[in-house]
């Protein structure tokens, strides 16, 4: 039996151990482990494997701010498969735009948002906000870019485009930092430059579906 799943996105369902989302466009299977249909409604499977905002989910994330209607930058949109789901989630009111540096995955992104009508991929460089600087004012930022200076990205991009009391989530690679120390100390340090600039609502370990990964879930003050 499908049944919401409280406390997160009005759009994200559980079914047992499954994730699902209702889908915004009917029999898009491109990313999908599967597809359910519930009368004239069609849910599309969301693979823990295979994204991080899943396998948060999957690891009991109780805070998921991504809501419908909402506008959303999206740090490492790579080929489209996790922000196909954001654009699930936010529908057709809403809005992301996906910041990509590979020009190969770039060309995968323009496929899938042409398909969906509410993502405007973009090739740039996360690390240099001015060269996006026309995107307007944002109600989420995520994060998913491999980077030894993951923080002082998410920071410097939240500083120009998120809303006041508007919300991040990073995925966060400690080996991506520092191949050479444990997880657990990469995240102390990367959670005391965090903590200057948002509150933490919540971090979900993403082991074992993302080995040394971390996911958080933050706020603007």
């Amino acid at each position: 039996m499908l049944f919401f799943m409280k406390k997160k996105s009005d759009e994200v369902f559980i079914d047992g151990k499954s994730i699902f989302v209702k889908a915004l466009i009917k029999d898009d299977k491109a990313f999908a482990k599967s597809i359910l249909k519930k009368g004239k409604d069609e849910y599309r499977e969301w693979n823990p494997r295979k994204s991080k905002p899943a396998a948060a989910i999957a690891k009991g994330l109780k805070n998921f701010p991504l809501k419908k209607g909402m506008k959303v930058l999206y740090l490492g949109a790579a080929s489209g498969a996790t922000i196909s789901f954001f654009s699930d989630i936010v529908g057709e009111n809403g809005i992301i735009y996906g910041i990509e540096i590979s020009e190969r995955s770039l060309r995968d992104l323009n496929d899938v948002a042409e398909r969906r009508g509410n993502i405007v991929p973009i090739i740039a460089d996360a690390r240099k906000p001015e060269e996006y600087s026309w995107i307007e004012k944002c109600d989420i930022l995520f994060e998913d870019v491999a980077s030894d200076d993951q923080p002082e990205i998410l920071i410097r991009n939240a500083k120009m485009f998120l809303k006041p009391s508007g919300f991040c989530m990073l995925a966060l690679k400690s080996r991506s930092i520092d191949v050479t120390r444990s997880p657990s100390s990469i995240y102390k340090e990367v959670e005391k430059k965090l903590k200057k600039e948002f509150d933490i609502l919540e971090k979900v370990i993403l082991d074992p579906y993302e080995k040394d990964h971390a996911f958080y879930v933050l706020q603007k003050r």
